[in-house]
């Protein structure tokens, strides 16, 4: 977390160099990963010298933890629009669409987070991911009480939620891979995926 987190408010210079740190860091993180980064390379590449970052962020891992937080929030948000006041298959579509727009809006925040998980990160997991347990439990409910009610086909919730994570964050995830198999165009690519993933998910939920 930043170092002056609990201090006086930002200035304007000094918020203009926590995100010039935080865009160098989600560089470097997103290419080589926690244990490849290292504090050196982040100031470098935010154009500072180790020392002046070191203002504003004690380490690395208060760099990463940083990054996780924002991370975590920017995936979390597009979950936490899921509303039981609209139509539910209505509501699931506009969701996939917005994890589609995150992935395409958002690739190397999605590459960051899956390396921070496939390399066992991160610590202080029931911190990190406390709010997400919290919102998803919400959300499982939810559908749990429109299967109930009839309003959609009656399918495992919680493999609905991962399979929905799986099909829109592959597009970001795995980009390397999909454009030397598949050399359609990024912005083709999306809106080909929204296509096909409505339709599929439509069939499954339609009763």
């Amino acid at each position: 977390m930043a170092r002056m987190a609990s201090e006086k408010p930002k200035t304007k210079i000094q918020r203009q160099k926590t995100e010039q740190i935080m865009a160098a860091a989600l560089e470097v993180f997103a290419r080589h990963g926690s244990s490849g980064a290292s504090i050196n390379m982040i100031a470098k590449t935010a154009g500072l010298t180790t020392p002046n970052l070191l203002y504003y962020f004690e380490s690395k891992d208060a760099i990463r933890q940083e990054l996780l937080g924002r991370t975590l929030q920017l995936w979390m948000a597009p979950l936490s629009m899921l509303s039981p006041r609209g139509e539910p298959i209505d509501e699931i579509c506009e969701y996939i669409r917005r994890k589609l727009e995150v992935s395409r809006n958002f690739p190397r925040e999605s590459k960051f987070f899956a390396n921070e998980l496939l390399s066992g990160q991160p610590q202080n997991r029931s911190e990190i991911f406390g709010p997400l347990k919290d919102l998803y439990n919400a959300k499982i409910l939810m559908l749990e009480d429109w299967m109930q009610e009839g309003k959609i086909a009656t399918v495992d919730p919680h493999h609905l939620l991962f399979s929905i994570w799986a099909t829109t964050q592959h597009y970001a995830d795995f980009d390397v891979q999909i454009e030397e198999i598949a050399p359609a165009k990024a912005e083709d690519r999306y809106a080909e995926a929204e296509v096909f993933l409505l339709e599929m998910y439509k069939k499954l939920l339609t009763v």
